[in-house]
């Protein structure tokens, strides 16, 4: 007779060989010279919103979090701290990123932009056109998720992905604006990306 298994065991091994699998990948990024230690701390150049910036931080330190604690640009949002809402998107790279889900150590030399870094420093009373958009087709109402919106948006339009409404909420789906003002972000980012 063949050993019998039962539901409690499946699902332990089944959870026990899954979450294997699933860190694999996310390990195989990490730098295994780094200290993964809570309490130790590294050095980590950036160019932040077009400035070089050197950083000090705990190595658990979400890029999230230094954003907002340690350089103080309080701009990007923490909604849910899981990688659910959006709220916290930024740009690394010119790639779209939830920035509460990677560690800052990861991102050593990474150029990062921010929705404070939409504003010419030339001419900081003028919007980014993504941001005049928002206010021109009343694309917000509390205004938490705007940046993490605008962030994404200006994603959307660099990747090409704007040729329709749908493809535009598509890609847009990472980001969950709570008031409900979708139809309108959406018209935001087309008019945009039309210009762009």
């Amino acid at each position: 007779m063949p050993p019998q298994i039962n539901r409690r065991a499946f699902v332990g091994a089944s959870i026990t060989v899954g979450g294997a699998v699933a860190a694999a990948p996310l390990l195989a990024g990490c730098d295994a010279e780094r200290p993964t230690v809570a309490g130790a701390t590294v050095d980590v150049k950036l160019r932040i919103n077009g400035t070089d910036t050197d950083v000090t931080v705990d190595t658990t330190t979400s890029l999230l979090d230094m954003l907002r604690e340690r350089v103080g640009l309080t701009g990007t949002k923490k909604g849910c701290d899981q990688g659910a809402c959006g709220a916290c998107t930024i740009l690394v790279d010119d790639r779209r990123i939830v920035s509460c889900l990677t560690l800052a150590v990861m991102h050593d030399g990474a150029h990062i932009q921010t929705v404070e870094g939409l504003t010419d420093p030339a001419e900081p009373d003028r919007l980014h056109p993504l941001q005049q958009a928002f206010i021109e087709a009343d694309a917000f109402q509390c205004g938490y998720c705007t940046p993490g919106q605008i962030m994404s948006g200006l994603g959307c339009i660099a990747e090409g992905h704007t040729r329709s409404d749908d493809e535009i909420r598509e890609w847009m789906s990472g980001n969950i604006c709570r008031c409900g003002a979708y139809t309108n972000i959406v018209t935001a980012v087309a008019e945009t990306a039309k210009k762009a």
